[in-house]
């Protein structure tokens, strides 16, 4: 679809980051922006900075987990807006896991989840038909992750198998809306190619009660900035995208409908071949031997 001056585009996760960087691609091409984000006070701060530079704004404190609040907000674009031609449910956690597998704390599952593939599917349902029903073109942007989207990092399962669900979903929403003939057309987005500083690195801030661990962490959360100094002293290149460089990718992406908003990268390319094969070959996942052996 072509994105024009005076469509509608809803962004979830909006208050920073990727979500924040998309909304203000979407202003620049003169759409008006509706944001939504768990973050108050930031979310309050994105707004008025789009709207100091002459954009059309509507914020909502939303937590994309509980089904109500999604289904409010539809209810709230619509009413002041009319109509809603791109949906990025872009809200994503890390879940804050430590040690194995069976390790894990149930709660930092249910609380992934409940963020990172129930928040999609509940923008799904809450805009999806309404967008249909409108006749006009649209577009939906579900963000995923090259871990768990592409290959798992076993060290972040949780995280990864979230964005492994969020793949399947949109794969089973593009061929939903095909089958439908619809002028509305779905991507799955990849963010990068490299690293990304995004307040995902510190989710734990915005963690519900309800989710809260049964148990202390054994090691404190680390920034951002630790990681980078920890990946750096293991002798590991450290490189980011600018998210503002993401959001231009999905603009781009959404212009020319396609699926996979997946950018190049020789470490992508490597993961699905060797996952490819391994798959096809029948064998051991071979690409996962320098996380076993850790």
């Amino acid at each position: 679809m072509e994105l024009r001056e005076g469509q509608v585009a809803v962004v979830t996760g909006a208050a920073s980051g990727i979500g924040l960087a998309m909304a203000r691609r979407f202003a620049a091409d003169g759409l008006r922006v509706v944001l939504a984000d768990i973050e108050e006070g930031a979310l309050e701060k994105a707004a008025e900075g789009l709207r100091a530079d002459g954009a059309t704004v509507h914020a909502r404190v939303v937590d994309v987990g509980a089904r109500e609040q999604v289904l409010a907000l539809a209810d709230e674009a619509y009413e002041k807006f009319g109509a809603v031609h791109v949906l990025c449910n872009n809200a994503g956690v890390g879940s804050g896991a430590e040690g194995r597998m069976w390790e894990h704390d149930p709660n930092d599952w249910k609380w992934a989840f409940e963020v990172n593939v129930w928040g999609v599917f509940h923008g799904i349902q809450a805009f999806v038909p309404r967008m249909l029903a409108g006749g006009e073109p649209g577009h939906v942007v579900n963000t995923s992750s090259g871990d768990g989207g592409i290959a798992p990092l076993p060290t972040a399962s949780v995280y990864a198998v979230t964005k492994a669900a969020v793949v399947t979903m949109t794969e089973s929403l593009y061929a939903h809306l095909k089958a439908e003939h619809a002028r509305v057309g779905a991507s799955v987005l990849f963010p990068g190619p490299h690293m990304l500083r995004t307040g995902l690195w510190e989710s734990h801030r915005n963690r519900p009660d309800r989710y809260a661990k049964s148990r202390p962490r054994r090691a404190p959360y680390r920034s951002l900035d630790q990681w980078e100094a920890a990946m750096k002293e293991a002798g590991q290149e450290v490189r980011f995208t600018p998210v503002e460089q993401v959001a231009d990718f999905v603009a781009d992406g959404i212009a020319a409908d396609r699926f996979w908003l997946l950018p190049e990268s020789e470490h992508s390319d490597r993961q699905i071949k060797a996952r490819s094969r391994s798959m096809l070959d029948r064998s051991d996942p071979s690409y996962l031997e320098h996380f076993i052996l850790d």
